[in-house]
């Protein structure tokens, strides 16, 4: 834990961000800070890949920084080795952190730019929700990402961002799974346990794919639906019965990039980075199922479609090719993370 010098605190989210922050705090509960300071939780990794810095070790040095000590209550690290959960008595929450190292294809610091329009792309994600709930009685969530507090003389390198925990806005009795546990595999995965296991792909589709179509006919907004971004709910017996959406700094508005451009933004995220996994660790699990997923896939398209209304999904349905990222090649040439190029990969939905 560390004390932030009040007067260079940077933080954005009004009285609830400021609160998440302090929240998070207690949760974990480390040293107060003194009179004057204020609480900044950091990631071990990120302070230490940011203490020999300059700017850090003279702010350590002049008293704008105090180092509190560890906190008291562990963590748990998500998909994400950057975002952790912290959970107490009385609440839960996550906290994503800046670290100065390239993971995939992209150094995973919290960018100045992301963390400005914060607050109006979570308010924008939100409202979609809030609109797909009352409009068609989904139980899909969005994990609002509430406030970040950071130094003002190293902004992007000790920030942190406060997210939603899951108290509260899981159905009664409901257990949440990582979609990216499910495909990496582990004991007692309902892919490998299910009893009615084609029954159980649609379920997921049904929950899963909807909220992501939605959000982009109805609004324009484009969820990074990857796997390390979605949560599935499973009930008793293990059949989903809920999805849990997170991340705004992934999330792109209609004013981010050209419709065609996000749509294709869309399909890989959910489709090739998600659909294509847990269908793959599916088929590993249930080989008898391997060709009836893609139809049951392309079923849960074209109901949206029919439903709804979106244009896009016939072109999807029949387009000889889906866009697969190329992070490898990303890295390599050190491009900026969100500077995405795809090479073709052949469509399994195709009629």
């Amino acid at each position: 834990m560390l004390g932030l010098r009040e007067d260079q605190v940077a933080e954005e989210g009004g009285a609830a961000a400021a609160e998440a922050v302090d929240a998070l705090a207690g949760i974990l509960d480390g040293p107060r800070p003194p009179a004057g300071y204020r609480a900044l939780p950091a990631h071990p990794w990120q302070l230490d890949l940011v203490a020999g810095r300059r700017e850090v070790r003279e702010a350590f040095a002049d008293g704008r920084l105090l180092r509190l000590g560890p906190t008291r209550l562990p963590v748990w690290p998500t998909a994400s080795i950057r975002t952790v959960h912290a959970s107490g008595p009385d609440a839960d929450l996550f906290a994503k952190f800046s670290l100065d190292v390239r993971i995939t294809n992209d150094v995973r610091r919290l960018w100045r730019h992301d963390l400005i329009k914060l607050r109006r792309t979570d308010s924008a994600v939100e409202e979609g929700f809030a609109d797909l709930r009352r409009r068609t009685g989904a139980s899909a969530v969005w994990l609002c990402d509430r406030g970040y507090r950071t130094a003002a003389f190293a902004f992007e390198e000790l920030a942190l961002l406060v997210r939603d925990g899951l108290r509260g806005r899981l159905l009664p009795g409901a257990v949440p799974l990582l979609c990216a546990a499910l495909a990496e595999g582990f004991p007692g995965s309902p892919l490998e346990d299910a009893p009615d296991p084609a029954g159980w792909w649609r379920a997921y589709l049904r929950h899963v794919v909807p909220p992501v179509l939605d959000l982009f006919a109805r609004h324009g907004i484009v969820l990074e639906a990857h796997l390390q971004n979605c949560l599935v709910a499973v009930d008793g017996r293990g059949m989903p019965v809920q999805a849990l959406f997170r991340d705004a700094e992934g999330v792109k508005l209609p004013q981010d990039m050209p419709r065609a451009a996000a749509w294709e933004r869309l399909v890989y995220c959910l489709v090739v980075n998600h659909l294509a996994e847990v269908a793959g660790a599916l088929a590993e699990h249930r080989p008898e199922l391997a060709g009836r997923l893609w139809p049951a896939v392309r079923e849960e398209f074209l109901r949206y479609d029919a439903e709804h209304g979106l244009p896009e999904v016939a072109r999807l349905l029949e387009a000889p090719a889906l866009p697969a990222k190329t992070n490898l090649l990303l890295r390599w040439t050190r491009a900026d993370g969100a500077d995405a190029r795809y090479l073709e990969l052949p469509n399994p939905l195709r009629g």
